[in-house]
């Protein structure tokens, strides 16, 4: 059975989907790919309440690292992306650049960003992390004024211009 909920953002509903209690699909209703409720979906917020916690947890601040199971879709090598996606701690950053080479394929960086776009569980697969060559934003499916948020949430500074500085604990 595939079950849904919302949680309440300051950036708009983020809306959780889970099948086979794994979350399969996270994404912000008001960015560039809203889920819409497939006719076989039911609405279940007391059956999410685990994940929507762990998502209120981490937008207060409080929560670094999730632990909830989760079951992404995709093609091996979107897999192998997203596996390296979510080794990038909490208030790091990563280029596009970096990520093709720490995988043995420098020359696929756009492959990459396809990849990356292509994130079905947005903030627990930190694709808003990955920045441009040059420490500048780039796209995010949510947008990049939510990218700024969750990048400064984490600690990391967005300076004039789009680009991320380090924070003073080390962070990106």
């Amino acid at each position: 059975m595939i079950r849904y909920a919302d949680l309440p953002t300051a950036w708009g509903p983020l809306r959780l989907v889970v099948a086979n209690d794994a979350l399969v699909q996270v994404d912000f209703q008001s960015g560039q790919r809203p889920l819409v409720a497939a006719a076989q979906w039911h609405w279940d917020p007391q059956a999410l309440a685990p994940y929507l916690a762990e998502f209120a947890a981490y937008f207060a601040g409080q929560l670094r690292q999730f632990s909830l199971p989760c079951a992404p879709q995709g093609t091996p090598f979107q897999q192998r992306i997203w596996q390296r996606l979510q080794q990038i701690g909490y208030g790091e950053v990563i280029s596009y650049g970096e990520l093709a080479c720490e995988l043995g394929q420098p020359g696929a960086s756009r492959a990459i960003g396809g990849a990356v776009g292509r994130n079905p569980l947005s903030v627990i697969i930190p694709c808003h992390r990955v920045v441009g060559h040059d420490g500048r934003l780039t796209g995010y499916a949510g947008g990049l004024d939510l990218k700024v948020a969750l990048l400064t949430l984490e600690g990391c500074q967005v300076a004039a211009g789009g680009r991320v500085r380090a924070a003073a604990n080390g962070g990106c």
